[in-house]
């Protein structure tokens, strides 16, 4: 399932690094996020590399979840597509 990498999560004056939010393209609710929660998230770098995460829980009402990945993803990775598998 492709899946839209849209911010870190982060507070008022701090950015987690390693924890990314995620839009998925076909989960709507809160409850369609829930059924994504331990699946592994595969992110590839414009040189053909490729970083895993896990998706941890799910992030607001409309859909989003949170990943973990280990180490952090690069700024270059907000707006670009991932895949859940």
């Amino acid at each position: 399932m492709d899946a839209v990498i849209v911010n870190y999560r982060r507070g008022r004056r701090t950015q987690n690094t390693n924890q990314m939010i995620l839009q998925p393209k076909d989960s709507k609710s809160k409850d369609d996020a829930e059924k994504l929660v331990g699946k592994t998230v595969e992110w590839t770098t414009s040189s053909g590399k490729k970083m895993a995460g896990k998706v941890s829980k799910p992030h607001g009402s409309k859909g989003a979840v949170l990943a973990q990945f280990n180490p952090g993803l690069p700024g270059q990775a907000v707006g670009t597509k991932a895949e859940i598998k």
